[in-house]
């Protein structure tokens, strides 16, 4: 039988981490972990790929944690959130041969507080920076980002503003579109309530928003093969 939901006690579960968030707690219900989290997360990386990749040939879609699973612990070296176990769950379908976290990708994490969707890539290495800010110095590629960028407002995605006030080195502030210089990511979002995991939409309604997110990730991969990451 194919995936069409999460079990309806898996956003109870998460909530129930955020109550106890222990390595202790959380070991002693890995049993509910791998039944409520874990496998049906597979399930949905499997079914979610298979759409995704009528979309895109390339996209991967590997249902085992730390492929297209996040892992349930956190990397404290990394966080400022010290708490050991996420209380949120995230699957990346991410383009091509390159790191998952560098390549255009499609993404979402479920949490009791929401279900976020978004594409293209969510943070930019040093080196994948430098690329953006190579391939937007080209008038055309600048004028289509900022088109589908207007696009993708206007459908009511949500477009997180620049990251940085001033202007990189080598830029002009003359520059149309000059505030596409300022980022250090670049990706569109937008956010469903958490029930809808549990409802039978979840696959149509993911589908039809990465459909129409299509461009973004799709112009932030072009991008992303240019760069040597």
């Amino acid at each position: 039988m194919s995936f069409t939901a999460f079990p309806r006690a898996s956003l109870d579960f998460l909530a129930r981490i955020r109550r106890n968030n222990t390595k202790e707690w959380f070991e002693a219900h890995r049993n509910e972990y791998e039944k409520f989290i874990l496998e049906p997360s597979r399930s949905c990386t499997v079914e979610l790929g298979e759409h995704l990749q009528a979309l895109v040939p390339t996209v991967n879609a590997i249902p085992k944690v730390n492929g297209s699973l996040f892992r349930i612990y956190r990397d404290l070296r990394f966080s400022k959130d010290k708490t050991p176990i996420k209380s949120r769950m995230g699957l990346i379908f991410w383009q091509g041969r390159g790191r998952r976290m560098q390549s255009s990708a499609f993404y979402l994490h479920f949490s009791p507080d929401e279900l976020f969707v978004a594409v293209g890539i969510r943070g930019f290495s040093a080196e994948m920076l430098a690329c953006y800010r190579a391939y937007i110095k080209v008038a055309r590629h600048r004028e289509a980002l900022h088109a589908i960028l207007e696009t993708m407002r206007a459908q009511g995605f949500v477009i997180p503003p620049p990251q940085y006030k001033r202007l990189p080195r080598g830029f002009d502030a003359s520059l149309n579109h000059e505030p596409l210089t300022r980022y250090d990511s670049m990706y569109v979002y937008t956010v469903f309530s958490p029930k809808l995991i549990h409802a039978q939409e979840l696959i149509p309604t993911l589908y039809a928003t990465y459909e129409a997110m299509l461009p973004l990730q799709q112009w932030v991969y072009t991008m992303s093969t240019t760069c040597d990451t």
